[in-house]
C-alpha cells in the first residue's frame, strides 16, 4: 500500500484504524493502534512514543532488571517510532485496517542500538559498503489445535486436541482437515502484500507451514513477524490455537530453516557469480556457528529441538542438499543459497539473519576455506556439535570477537541479560517433570 492509497482509503471511510509497531526482542509486534486520520495528522510526520521498557521486558511483559538503556533508576521514559512507510500494507483479517513497522529513536534523533530491526539493518549497511545485499527466506513450521487459546490456557495446555492425528507430511488428505484454517492464512498474507509459495503437512501432529517467496534480507524479516502475528490471530478468529514454540512436545520440533543468499550491484546472485565468496560466506557460517547460536535458539526450551534423527541439527557441518547438517547448500545458477536449519519457529528473525550476515563477512573478511561438504549422516559425524543449552550458547556469544565487533559491546551486553533473564525464569520454575519425579518417590 503506498501512503496516497491510504490516504484515499482513509478519506472514503475503508481504513479507520492504523497498527504502528516494532518487533521486540522476541521477534513480537508491539506498538499501538491509532486512528488513522491521526496517523495522518501527526503520526506520520513525527513518529509515535512508546515505553522503552518494550526492548528491556521479559516474555510476560514484566520489567527486569540488568539493561543499561531502560530501568526504574533511568524512570523508564519513551522512544520514538519513526514509521518506515515502505512497510504500509493492508491487514484484511482485521475490518479497516492497515499495518506499518517502525524505526527506534531516542528524542534526539539517535538509534536504539538494541532493536532487532536496527541491529540487521546495521548488518545491511556492512553489505552496502562492499556492494552487497542480503536476500532471505523464513520457513516456519507450526502446530494446529482444536482448542481456542483461552481453553489450552485454562488446561494448563495439557491434553489439547492436535488437528491432526498421525503424521502429514507432504500429505494432501491430512492438510484438507485444517485447510479452512490454512487456506485463510494463505490468502489473507497475500491480501497484505506478502507472496505466498505454497502451505504443507509436517511431522508432529498438526504440525504444518506456509511457505513465502524469498526477499530482500529485511522486508523478509519484516513480513515473517507480520505473518507470526497475523497467523495466531487468524487462528484464534477460527477459534483455534496454533503455536511456533521450538520443541512443544517430544515429538519433531518447530523450526524457522533460513535461506539466504547475497545479491550485488546491477542484479544477480554474487553466490553463483563468485565461487569463492560463496565458499568463504558459507565458511563463515561454520566458523560462527556456535558462537552466533544464542541469536538462533534464543530460549530455554531452544535447544530441547536439537535431537538426533529429528531433522533438528546436532552437528556443525555443511553438505549439499544434505538434511542432517546444519547448513544444507542448495539451489544451482542464480538459486544458489544457503539454508542454515538451526533457527527454531521461535527465533526472532532480525537477529538470526543479521547474525548470518555477520557470520558471512567474518567469513569473506578473514578468507577463510570452506572444508569439504559432509557426505552421509551428520548425526553420526565427529563434527563439532551445536550447544545443547542456552548456558553454553550464551558463554560462546560473550566470548565471541565477531559478535562484539559485528553488533558492538552494547548489543552483545543486551542480549546476554537477556538470556540470564530467560535462564533465571527457568530455574525457578516448578515443572510438570518435577511434580512426578518426585512428588511421591522422593
Amino acid at each position: 500500500m503506498k501512503l496516497d492509497e491510504l490516504k484515499d482509503a482513509v478519506a472514503g471511510g475503508t481504513v479507520d484504524t492504523v497498527l504502528l509497531a516494532i518487533a521486540d526482542m522476541e521477534g513480537r509486534l508491539q506498538g499501538k493502534r491509532l486512528t488513522a486520520q491521526h496517523f495522518l495528522d501527526a503520526v506520520l510526520e513525527h513518529g509515535a512514543e512508546g515505553c522503552n521498557y518494550l526492548l528491556a521486558v521479559d516474555v510476560d511483559m514484566d520489567t527486569v532488571g540488568g539493561y543499561e538503556m531502560a530501568s526504574w533508576e533511568h524512570g523508564y521514559g519513551d522512544f520514538v517510532m519513526k514509521p518506515d512507510l515502505g512497510t504500509l500494507r493492508h491487514i484484511p483479517w482485521h475490518e479497516g485496517t492497515a499495518l506499518l513497522l517502525a524505526d527506534v529513536e531516542w528524542e534526539n534523533g539517535d538509534e536504539v542500538v538494541a532493536s532487532p530491526r536496527q541491529i540487521l539493518r546495521r548488518q545491511l549497511a556492512r553489505l552496502a559498503e562492499r556492494g552487497l545485499e542480503a536476500f532471505a527466506g523464513t520457513e516456519l513450521e507450526f502446530i494446529v489445535f482444536r482448542n481456542t487459546y483461552e481453553e489450552a490456557w485454562k488446561q494448563a495446555y495439557r491434553d489439547l486436541e492436535p488437528a491432526n492425528l498421525y503424521n502429514v507430511d507432504y500429505s494432501l488428505l491430512g492438510g484438507a482437515r485444517v485447510e479452512p484454517l490454512i487456506r485463510r492464512i494463505r490468502n489473507e498474507m497475500g491480501a497484505a502484500e506478502m507472496t505466498v509459495e505454497n502451505s504443507k503437512g509436517e511431522c508432529n501432529l498438526g504440525q504444518h507451514e506456509v511457505n513465502f517467496l524469498y526477499d530482500e534480507a529485511l522486508a523478509a524479516a519484516d513480513s515473517h513477524a507480520v505473518y507470526k502475528t497475523g497467523a495466531k490471530e487468524i487462528a484464534a478468529q477460527e477459534e483455534m490455537a496454533i503455536t511456533f514454540m521450538a520443541k512443544f512436545n517430544e515429538r519433531e520440533g518447530n523450526s524457522c530453516h533460513i535461506h539466504c543468499s547475497l545479491g550485488k550491484d546491477g542484479g544477480g546472485n554474487a553466490f553463483a557469480d563468485d565461487e569463492r565468496l560463496f565458499k568463504r560466506f558459507v565458511a563463515g557460517q561454520l566458523d560462527c556457528m556456535r558462537e552466533m547460536s544464542l541469536f538462533y535458539a534464543p530460549n530455554v526450551n531452544s535447544y530441547k529441538r536439537f535431537a538426533k534423527g529429528s531433522f533438528a541439527p546436532t552437528a556443525v557441518a555443511w553438505g549439499n542438499d544434505n538434511r542432517t547438517c546444519s547448513l544444507r547448500v542448495v539451489g544451482h545458477g542464480q538459486g544458489l543459497r544457503v539454508e542454515n536449519r538451526l533457527p527454531g519457529a521461535d527465533v526472532n528473525p532480525y537477529l538470526a539473519i543479521a547474525a548470518m550476515i555477520a557470520a558471512g563477512l567474518h567469513g569473506i573478511d578473514k578468507e577463510l576455506q570452506l572444508e569439504e561438504p559432509l557426505r552421509g549422516n551428520a548425526y553420526e559425524s565427529d563434527k563439532p556439535r551445536v550447544p545443547s543449552n542456552i548456558y553454553d550458547a550464551r558463554d560462546l556469544f560473550a566470548e565471541s570477537r565477531v559478535a562484539h565487533e559485528a553488533f558492538g559491546d552494547d548489543v552483545v551486553g543486551h542480549y546476554l541479560n537477556r538470556a540470564q533473564v530467560e535462564i533465571d525464569a527457568a530455574e525457578a520454575a516448578v515443572t510438570d517433570w518435577d511434580r512426578f519425579r518426585s512428588f511421591e518417590r522422593l
